[in-house]
């Protein structure tokens, strides 16, 4: 249940903030660090960015009934790296420029660490399960090599 929440949470925030660098990212970067995007190039790269961010928010959103595979650790893990990532880009930001932006220390660097100390705690406790497939792959290897045996005439 808390992994769900995770992934929604996420798919929440990272949406929101996806659509806002795609469609207006002048105005979002202007309300994070205080002082709007001009040249042409920082729009295109705030607008890719907005893309990778809609990707994470869908991908999160997808994946809300995936809570034990390999694959929802490693998303989980992603989500570590990029909310420590952003926290630490942001809050050094910060640090460094005047003026800054008033949603860049509540709702960017604050929020992305807590997401990030989340992560953490969600995957530090849930125990890694062992994959279907491999478990599978075993089971049918143990009965060939038991098939192969009883057509040689050895007891297995």
């Amino acid at each position: 249940m808390v992994v769900n929440t995770l992934y929604a949470s996420t798919a929440v925030i990272e949406v929101g903030a996806g659509l806002a660098l795609l469609c207006l990212p002048s105005r979002a970067v202007d309300l994070l660090l205080g002082a709007p995007l001009e040249a042409p190039a920082a729009l295109a790269a705030a607008r890719v960015g907005g893309v990778a961010l809609l990707a994470l928010g869908v991908a999160c959103r997808l994946a809300r009934d995936d809570i034990n595979s390999p694959a929802a650790r490693g998303l989980v893990t992603a989500m570590v790296v990029y909310n420590l990532g952003v926290a630490v880009v942001l809050g050094s930001a910060g640090i460094r420029s005047q003026p800054v932006g008033f949603v860049l220390w509540p709702a960017a660097v604050v929020l992305h660490a807590v997401m990030a100390v989340w992560c953490v705690i969600t995957l530090t406790s849930r125990k890694p399960e062992r994959s279907d497939l491999g478990s599978t792959a075993l089971r049918f290897t143990n009965r060939s090599w038991k098939r192969s045996n009883r057509r040689q005439g050895k007891n297995t």
